[in-house]
């Protein structure tokens, strides 16, 4: 590339790491931002069992081996995306409660794109759709740490700027969409970072308050609203490959997903891959 190509493409800026530590010392301990790495959410399991802190914040410009869900690849092409990983110790929470935070996460990608002028909606348990056509434009992934006291690696991983020609759609059919596709008044992700922390950090605390329960925290009611999963007719695709056919009615306070199959009885969601087939008048 010659200095032409790279004044003609001036959006291919990098993170700025010292711009987020100064916006963000007051609610994270640690705010590090790495050219690449294979996972943020692996390095910073392997951070936990070391004795990082609570609130730990780590950054990558690029992922080379993102994962998703049941392990699937997230592809995240440099200069496109926003991948980050938070570490959490809530202590006062439940384990069995961990996995709401997948949830709060939502709702504060959801306070993100409010703020960017983007219009979103949140698909149970972890994605963030946006658009008209509701294309996929996030995903996050909380994972439990083994570790002596109660520990949680979330990661969130958002498109910011096209991803170009070759990714293929996701689990369920859902295209990849970004931010800049549906008019974003910014795709600087220092600013999308900084804008996301402070959204994440004020909605865990209260979460945190609330010892995990979602009812509690006051996000319950928001989710419910926010859901496009909720009063759509679904597939679920559960642990050990069995499947659910049913209705998504609601969503408890620990972030169970509840679908009425077609005989009327009602089942706790915990985990599980959602396709949605279709509204139900």
């Amino acid at each position: 590339m010659n200095r032409r190509d790279v004044i003609s493409l001036p959006h291919m800026t990098l993170i700025n790491a010292a711009r987020l530590r100064a916006g963000l010392v007051g609610p994270y301990a640690a705010v590090d931002v790495v050219s690449s790495t294979g996972s943020t959410n692996a390095d910073l399991r392997a951070a936990a069992v070391d004795g990082a802190p609570d609130r730990t914040v780590l950054i990558a410009e690029e992922q080379t081996a993102g994962v998703g869900r049941r392990g699937r690849e997230w592809i995240s092409p440099k200069d496109s995306a926003l991948c980050l990983s938070v570490l959490l110790r809530p202590q006062g929470v439940a384990f069995a409660d961990l996995g709401s935070l997948a949830i709060v996460a939502g709702l504060a990608v959801l306070d993100l794109a409010r703020e960017l002028g983007v219009d979103a909606a949140l698909k149970w348990p972890n994605d963030v759709l946006a658009g008209p056509d509701r294309g996929k434009c996030a995903g996050i992934l909380a994972e439990a740490v083994a570790a002596e006291e109660v520990a949680v690696v979330l990661g969130i991983g958002l498109n910011v700027r096209p991803l170009g020609p070759g990714v293929r759609p996701g689990a369920g059919g859902l295209r990849p969409t970004s931010l800049a596709e549906n008019g974003a008044r910014t795709t600087d992700r220092t600013e999308v970072a900084e804008l996301l922390l402070t959204a994440f950090a004020a909605r865990e605390g209260r979460w945190r308050e609330a010892g995990g329960d979602l009812g509690h925290a006051g996000m319950l009611d928001e989710y419910r609203k926010a859901c496009d999963t909720l009063g759509q007719q679904v597939r679920v695709m559960l642990p050990g490959d069995a499947g659910l056919l049913g209705t998504a009615t609601d969503v408890d306070p620990a972030g169970q997903l509840i679908v009425e199959d077609e005989q009327g009885k009602r089942h706790l969601v915990f985990a599980g891959d959602v396709v949605h087939l279709r509204a139900v008048p």
